[in-house]
């Protein structure tokens, strides 16, 4: 892809890519990168997640089937699986349906096997981590860092225990999320700004988490040319309007179901949350009555970070901005899933490499996840398809220790609130200097 040349702001006294080009990033080691495919693929192959996994399958085998993926269906006949009778629907816009829609047709569909069709589903999560991989790295070449630093990038994203775990193993979508909006930040950048919106529209239809880079660009467009940033707002609107609103008429689908649940997102609470705190002296928490208002403390923490963000017109201004708009995002929010954490983790590794970020940001914004997670039990979840009597064996004998693991995740929670917020500090405060080093970045 070649792109245009860069405006002469990115960094004081000198461009963004001095050649006025993009230069892709070449694998240092190919053999590097077969193992992360090999080690992908066999994470993807040996574990599905208990809950996830089930939601994307039956998503995948409405749409073939051409049902509404929204609307719950008894799928136990379907895939001969007493975990199927009892389903909920899908809770994200229609892009991935329609991908797991297209797994099924060409999996499922021919050779019944839920291995076979979990894999399928996780390809294009695998293809998205190898993606993004490449993307971050050529990022940091073309902002002209030494060639061990993207080196060090490449391989942390292509075997980084977090990353892995969540994509490969759980079969999350996040990274796919993150490959996309890193790609918007990019192209924004570059000045190929309807292709960003378009690209950023995408991105927040596959999962909405980056509601904030969108607010991000259209402020540091505003700068630029508040016009400008009106056309980039239309761009993006028509492609939330084409990929959220449009399939539902093109596909025959029902909007009714989604208009009667559509404040589920606003009513969930726990896992990385500080909800989960609160558990410890008051459960359940029901966030539709009384509570219903720190459900959308996100909005004014949103409002008020916006007013915070640095002023600079570089591209580090912008991706500090980002990663500090998003955390706030995940920091008050009800409810953060242990993937989301794949958002801001590109993000923080370009500031570490680059300009000065302490690595121990990026250290604790996957360390304290993953550490999470193992309290939370879904290491378990993951045995549903090959190991489905272990799971239920393992997450029984959790359940005798509920008290003492809600303890444990709840000082797991304030250690990542305490990093988060200083992370979110150390973005908004006054620039570093770039390193002219490189450095050593978390393994």
């Amino acid at each position: 892809m070649a792109l245009p040349h860069f405006p002469s702001a990115a960094v004081p006294g000198s461009p963004l890519w001095a050649g006025g080009a993009w230069t892709w990033f070449t694998a240092p080691d190919r053999r590097l990168l077969a193992l992360s495919i090999g080690v992908q693929l066999c994470l993807a192959a040996l574990f599905a997640h208990s809950y996830d996994s089930r939601v994307f399958m039956a998503a995948g085998y409405l749409v073939g089937a051409g049902h509404n993926p929204y609307v719950p269906q008894d799928l136990g006949a379907v895939f001969q699986h007493v975990n199927f009778e009892v389903m909920t629907t899908i809770g994200y816009p229609p892009p991935w349906a329609l991908v797991a829609g297209l797994a099924y047709r060409i999996t499922y569909a021919l050779v019944p096997n839920l291995i076979v069709y979990d894999l399928a589903l996780k390809i294009p999560v695998i293809v998205a981590t190898i993606g993004l991989a490449y993307l971050v790295a050529a990022v940091l070449q073309n902002l002209g860092a030494q060639a061990a630093v993207a080196r060090r990038a490449w391989a942390f994203l292509l075997f980084n225990p977090l990353v892995l775990y969540v994509g490969a193993a759980w079969g999350q979508i996040d990274v796919i999320v993150t490959l996309f909006a890193v790609a918007a930040l990019v192209l924004v950048w570059a000045g190929r700004w309807a292709s960003s919106a378009f690209l950023l529209a995408l991105a927040v239809c596959v999962k909405p988490t980056p509601l904030p880079i969108v607010l991000v660009v259209l402020a540091w467009l505003v700068g630029e040319s508040p016009r400008q940033a009106l056309r980039y707002a239309a761009v993006f609107a028509g492609g939330v309007v084409l990929f959220a609103l449009v399939p539902f008429p093109a596909f025959g689908w029902s909007l009714d179901p989604i208009l009667e649940r559509g404040n589920a997102h606003f009513q969930m609470y726990g896992a990385l949350s500080y909800t989960t705190v609160i558990r410890l002296v008051r459960d359940p928490i029901v966030l539709s009555q009384h509570w219903w208002l720190v459900g959308l403390l996100w909005v004014p923490a949103l409002a008020a970070g916006l007013l915070f963000l640095r002023r600079g017109r570089g591209f580090e201004d912008l991706v500090r901005n980002c990663a500090a708009l998003t955390l706030v995002f995940f920091l008050t929010r009800t409810f953060l899933a242990e993937p989301n954490l794949v958002l801001v983790l590109p993000l923080v590794l370009v500031l570490t490499s680059l300009y000065g970020l302490d690595r121990r940001a990026l250290t604790a914004l996957w360390v304290i996840p993953l550490v999470f997670t193992v309290f939370n039990a879904s290491p378990l979840q993951l045995l549903w398809v090959a190991f489905p009597g272990a799971m239920q064996a393992s997450l029984t004998a959790a359940g005798d220790y509920g008290g003492l693991l809600l303890t444990v995740k709840a000082a797991l929670v304030i250690a990542w609130q305490v990093a988060g917020w200083w992370t979110v500090v150390s973005c908004l405060k006054g620039g570093a200097a770039r390193q002219a080093a490189p450095k050593e970045l978390a393994a």
